[in-house]
């Protein structure tokens, strides 16, 4: 009942949210292109729909994923658990328990991920078959985990976050330079995908959970960044991934010119 009773004002935000997007595809159907809307009942349905899933996706994070992420992050951090003094930080080799939640939470999240699973069905039928759906997925949920893992490591060791990033863009310019050209698009929007409905919630739960719960640690100043990290390492692992098959596509290739030339 309680969660009813704020449906509505969580409705009314989404709504106060959306308006600014309504006015302006408004504006430039009606003013610009001035042309009434295709199937507007259809479309109002539509815009309904939306409305109500937006307003049902929030009232869930806040009774739900972000609750979780934080009781997790805390029972994981907890002194008790990983050996340590209450009031002092353990040391860094003792939150395996956590570095192994934060990469089976970054894999198994992007894996469901709505709109990894487009973008991955969409990448297999331009490339002919040439890109597995199921290989691009894996490979953007690997570069996740492995994000988040370090993004957790980095709140527990109290390392700068700017380290792990200019590392990162580094080894992501380097393979840029030796990727073949046909994935390197697609693995820098790999990164932005990951940031979407289902991963960012529970790692941003999982990241303010660890924040307040590992002694010397700042919510606000460590809290944040596991998103960005996240985002960056996909990169890495999707033109891996493509390098990885571009390998294989020669060394199949050299095999067959071998064996013909063995067989004349």
């Amino acid at each position: 009942m309680r969660i009813l009773a704020g449906l509505p004002a969580v409705l009314f935000d989404t709504l106060w949210d959306v308006l600014p997007i309504v006015l302006v595809l408004g504006f430039f159907q009606f003013r610009v292109l001035k042309r009434p809307i295709p199937n507007l009942p259809r479309v109002l349905v539509g815009l309904a729909c939306v409305l109500l899933g937006i307003t049902l996706f929030l009232i869930g994070l806040q009774q739900a994923l972000f609750p979780v992420g934080r009781a997790m992050a805390e029972q994981f951090a907890d002194p008790g658990f990983v050996g340590g003094v209450a009031g002092t930080s353990a040391h860094w080799t003792r939150y395996h328990w956590v570095y192994a939640f934060a990469f089976a939470v970054g894999f198994a999240t992007t894996i469901a991920e709505p709109a990894l699973i487009a973008i991955a069905m969409k990448a297999r039928a331009l490339s002919g078959g040439a890109l597995s759906a199921w290989g691009l997925r894996i490979a953007v949920a690997l570069g996740v985990g492995v994000g988040v893992t370090l993004g957790v490591l980095r709140i527990v060791v109290g390392v700068p976050i700017h380290w792990f990033v200019v590392a990162g863009y580094v080894v992501v310019v380097a393979q840029t330079l030796r990727a073949p050209r046909l994935i390197v698009p697609l693995a820098y929007d790999s990164g932005g995908v990951t940031t979407s409905t289902v991963t960012v919630p529970l790692i941003a739960a999982l990241g303010f959970g660890l924040a307040e719960n590992v002694p010397g640690r700042s919510p606000l100043m460590d809290g944040f960044g596991l998103i960005a990290l996240a985002s960056l390492f996909p990169m890495i692992t999707v033109m891996g991934y493509g390098q990885l098959a571009a390998w294989r596509s020669r060394r199949e290739t050299l095999n067959d010119t071998e064996s013909r030339g063995g067989a004349s």
